[in-house]
């Protein structure tokens, strides 16, 4: 394999296994609002014991979310250094507001949220918590923000050798050590064609990661008997957060498509396996993308997909056969990751809907009911759907936009730094490779162990520590 084949792979492998970690604390960040601010409502004991302990998951899965995100800023420098250089007035500042903003904001009150509950009162407590959730989402709008520029640049304009370029002027490769891209609008770059759309759709999709966590845990402790009190108090707090998320999605799916039909044409295609331009598109449910004599195999809805891009069945959607074939994106893992996105979360969708009929009936917490037992037994591991989702939602993005690395202004095989080898990104890729394994294995073992163990003793009594309780009736 070459290098610009390792280099890819390897930041998808390390950016992969990092996105497993900052939905989890997006979303259980804002259900630690939602829970502490329950018990500052009400003083019921319970949301304080629920808080205590998913904020333990929460700094367990933070951690990780660190340590494995720093690899990613590294090898912008190591592989990817020409596209460093032509972004990097762009790129650079997202990410130095994601630090500024995003970082300090939450780590900031990382310790009062994890230590702070015997030290400080609870109207403090609650604030830093809200100030951790905060920073969750704030970093997120700045990654968000730097992907999406690459997408649909905006705000910006290119420059060869300090002089700027007209629109749409088609460089030469012998220009790249000299082009880079600049900013003439930084809230232009912020709101460029994609983003909001993107940042929508990504943090609803956190959220259910977070409360599909909370759910899976919550319906374990029931099946097993243990924790009844305080597993079905978790169970209704995550299912009433998944079930607005994972109805959301479909909300922010749709604006998210309809600005890549606007934007992307030929992502748009490649998602749905489309090859023929016109009015009456087909919608593909499910199907295999036969790339030797351009056709989509399965069923389909005729019009379908004009009628969601374009609110009509007759309005016309671009085709692949109508976008050269050097500038086509891989078509088939296009479709197929595209594919999986929707249906995990038509799945997820299905679950939340159930588990809310059987709460209206009274029989969510009540394995002893047959529907109830097996929706429980089905909860547990749809822990894994949101992050199928979430991961096969980024893959669709980042596949759909090849060949562009910046969408129409450098490609992805420009953009490789000219002095890494084949062997350098391999050996690289293996060490990565065996290091994120072991933290991968210490992950699950220590989230096992405290799910295994439970509430602590003291939290489970629903006993309080007494400068909280004075605070709690002032």
């Amino acid at each position: 394999m070459n290098v610009e084949i390792l280099s890819r792979f390897q930041f998808a492998f390390t950016v992969a296994f990092h996105y497993i970690f900052p939905p989890l604390t997006i979303g259980l960040g804002l259900l630690l609002v939602m829970m502490e601010g329950m018990w500052l409502a009400t003083r019921n004991p319970l949301y304080h014991n629920m808080a205590r302990f998913w904020t333990k998951m929460f700094g367990l899965i933070f951690g990780l979310g660190v340590a494995t995100g720093i690899v990613l800023e590294f090898e912008f420098g190591t592989n990817w250094a020409t596209y460093s250089r032509f972004v990097g007035d762009v790129f650079g500042s997202a990410l130095a507001a994601e630090g500024i903003f995003a970082f300090f904001l939450e780590s900031g009150f990382l310790a009062i949220l994890l230590f702070g509950w015997d030290k400080v009162g609870p109207k403090l407590h609650f604030f830093a918590t809200c100030m951790v959730a905060v920073g969750a989402h704030f970093s997120a709008v700045w990654i968000i923000v730097a992907n999406s520029w690459q997408q649909t640049p905006a705000g910006s304009h290119l420059e060869i050798a300090g002089q700027p370029v007209p629109a749409g002027h088609s460089f030469e490769l012998a220009d790249l050590w000299q082009a880079r891209m600049v900013i003439d609008d930084f809230w232009g770059v912020v709101f460029n064609p994609s983003s909001m759309d993107r940042l929508s759709h990504t943090l609803v999709g956190a959220w259910s990661a977070g409360a599909f966590l909370v759910v899976s845990v919550a319906a374990f402790y029931l099946l097993r008997q243990r924790h009844g009190g305080f597993a079905a108090a978790s169970l209704k707090c995550g299912l009433a957060l998944a079930l607005a998320s994972s109805l959301l999605s479909l909300v922010t799916g749709h604006g998210s498509a309809a600005g890549v039909a606007s934007n992307q044409p030929s992502k748009l295609a490649a998602m749905e396996g489309l090859w023929q331009t016109g009015p009456q598109a087909p919608l593909h449910p499910f199907g295999w993308v036969d790339t030797t004599n351009q056709r989509t195999l399965g069923p389909k809805i005729p019009g379908g997909l004009s009628l969601l891009v374009g609110g009509r069945r007759d309005h016309p959607v671009t085709g692949l056969n109508d976008i050269a074939a050097e500038l086509r994106p891989p078509v088939g893992a296009t479709f197929q990751c595209f594919h999986l996105m929707v249906a995990t979360g038509f799945g997820m969708i299905a679950l939340s809907l159930w588990g809310s009929w059987l709460w209206w009936r009274g029989q969510l917490a009540a394995p002893q009911h047959f529907a109830s037992r097996w929706f429980l037994r089905l909860a547990v591991p749809a822990v894994l759907l949101p992050q199928l989702a979430n991961q096969a939602g980024w893959f669709t993005a980042e596949l759909g936009r090849q060949p562009w690395i910046v969408w129409g202004y450098l490609r992805t095989s420009d953009g490789l730094s000219a002095v890494v080898r084949a062997n350098q990104v391999l050996a690289s890729l293996l060490g990565f490779g065996l290091i994120y394994l072991l933290l991968f294995a210490l992950f699950l073992f220590l989230l096992n162990r405290k799910i295994q163990h439970g509430p602590e003793p003291l939290e489970e009594s629903h006993e309080l520590p007494q400068s909280w309780l004075k605070q709690g009736r002032a």
